[in-house]
């Protein structure tokens, strides 16, 4: 059975740092490619970031400079480290496993996890 659980939400001031993680069980890890989504309320799931299994990356233009992604195979758990947020990244955040990651995109894969609240306010 293949899970994937989001953790380090939660709510910080503008300008501030938080980490997320997604750890994985059911499947071998360094073998799927792996992103981050979030969903805005009332808008549509979006990418944010994602890395491949050779460790290339892509970021959305909105992840750009203030996020960076990251894996760890030895813990089958993928990262995002958010610095500098803003209001507007106020989501739920996903980690999403075996979709498309390349020089032009990412795309969602089969495996998704119950996703994290991250919320940014003063």
């Amino acid at each position: 059975q293949v899970q994937l659980m989001e953790t380090g939400g939660g709510l910080v001031q503008p300008g501030g740092s938080l980490r997320l993680s997604c750890t994985t069980s059911g499947i071998t890890f360094s073998n799927y490619n792996m992103a981050w989504y979030r969903q805005i309320p009332g808008q549509q799931r979006e990418p944010v970031a994602g890395i491949g299994v050779r460790d290339n990356s892509y970021y959305t233009d909105s992840a750009k400079v203030r996020f960076t992604i990251s894996r760890d195979n030895d813990k089958n758990t993928l990262y995002l480290q958010m610095d500098s947020l803003r209001p507007e990244d106020t989501a739920v955040y996903y980690c999403t496993a075996g979709g498309e990651v390349t020089s032009h995109g990412i795309g969602p894969g089969p495996y998704w996890g119950q996703g994290t609240q991250v919320s940014v306010s003063s």
